[in-house]
């Protein structure tokens, strides 16, 4: 099994961070763009795509900056960020995510977050 590796990729996206933020860290926000449901107990989040669930720990939060996710099946080194980044002059709002792939699915795994963060916009309204 190739190493994972870990790649960045960042959307301008047009919201506050405080709304942003809700469909980061909460189930009902998260169920309206990245699963089909969410629900979290203990600091343990249970992701559901098409009847299939998926386990991830909390492993780091700041209010309307940042969440950090790892896969309970996943090697010990690898999560998933997201993080809001807001530019002092301009106040213009992006999204950094941070995930990890092997090699050959790193192209496959962005257009992933492509599609989910166009999501994400569109429920956004933004």
């Amino acid at each position: 099994m190739s190493e994972k590796k870990k790649f960045n990729i960042e959307y301008e996206i047009k919201s506050s961070p405080r709304i942003l933020y809700t469909f980061l860290n909460e189930p009902n926000g998260l169920t309206q763009w990245f699963a089909d449901d969410v629900s979290v107990r203990d600091q343990i989040y249970t992701f559901t795509w098409d009847g299939e669930q998926q386990k991830a720990k909390l492993m780091a939060i700041k209010e309307n900056k940042l969440v950090k996710f790892k896969w309970d099946d996943d090697e010990p080194q690898c999560y998933f960020e997201m993080e809001i980044i807001q530019d002092e002059l301009t106040n213009d709002v992006a999204l950094s995510v941070t995930d990890f792939a092997t090699e050959e699915t790193i192209g496959e795994r962005k257009l992933i977050w492509d599609n989910q963060i166009q999501y994400l916009i569109s429920v956004l309204g933004a």
